[in-house]
């Protein structure tokens, strides 16, 4: 289990948000912290502290006035930590190849691969075409309906028929390199982990795999490695002492030198 650290752009700031809270009308959120440095700053601190394969997250949509304010926030990171970080939001065929030559190591899409409800394989195939699988997360950001979890887009606003299931994860997997995972109901709510989830990923374990959502302790990181079977990484946002949480950045790091110790 590694830490992989996020970088989150809203309204061209570096925020914790609540993930349920995101609204397109107005550009709202619920706000857990607003940070006043930039994103070259906590690219640089990534950086000195060995962290890679983070990811920033760009919150607004495309068509929203702060997008490029999101985009030249992360323009600082990104030149700050070359290759070091993953980026998602707005991502499609048509600039995924922008954000590499920024910097990325990777791009990560939900929206243009899961759309109008439904994985849109042409899109997906677009996407390897442009950057090469290797480039290439999928976010399976996810919310529990009826029966089961399934994948959210546009910001996990709208719901998809794709279930988070083993099923689906072999599917996609020859697609792309990694998967992130956003447990969004208890995304930036810092209440615990969706074990359900951990467990699941654990058991199927064939990628790289990274989780997010509701890390609140050191305890949730215990259930998180076992459930997970030390395979995968998680990242913890809202709970950290540098996004004015409880958790401390240099325990965690610590945490996780150890946990890599035990394979």
């Amino acid at each position: 289990m590694k830490f992989r650290p996020c970088i989150d752009i809203h309204n061209g700031q570096v925020k914790q948000i609540v993930g349920g809270s995101l609204a397109d009308a107005g550009n709202k959120a619920h706000e857990n912290y607003v940070s006043l440095e930039d994103g070259a700053f906590f690219a640089d601190l990534y950086k000195r502290s060995g962290l890679k394969g983070g990811h920033i997250i760009l919150l607004n949509p495309v068509d929203s006035v702060f997008y490029e304010q999101d985009v030249y926030q992360a323009e600082l990171a990104l030149g700050t930590y070359k290759n070091g970080l993953q980026i998602g939001g707005g991502i499609t065929s048509d600039n995924a190849e922008r954000f590499i030559d920024m910097g990325a190591s990777h791009v990560i899409v939900t929206s243009f691969v899961f759309k109008n409800g439904e994985i849109n394989m042409d899109n997906l195939n677009d996407l390897v075409s442009a950057v090469g699988r290797e480039h290439l997360v999928l976010d399976l950001s996810c919310r529990w309906k009826d029966d089961g979890y399934y994948i959210v887009t546009d910001r996990w606003q709208r719901y998809t028929n794709v279930k988070v299931n083993e099923e689906t994860l072999a599917m996609l997997a020859e697609s792309c390199a990694e998967y992130l995972i956003h447990a969004v109901d208890v995304e930036g709510k810092i209440s615990g982990i969706e074990e359900n989830i951990v467990d699941m990923l654990g058991r199927w374990g064939r990628i790289p795999m990274t989780y997010a959502g509701g890390v609140s302790s050191f305890e949730d990181l215990d259930i998180l490695k076992k459930l997970g079977k030390n395979k995968i990484d998680v990242t913890i946002g809202s709970a950290l002492d540098i996004f004015g949480g409880p958790m401390k950045f240099q325990d965690v790091i610590n945490y996780m030198e150890e946990s890599y110790e035990e394979v």
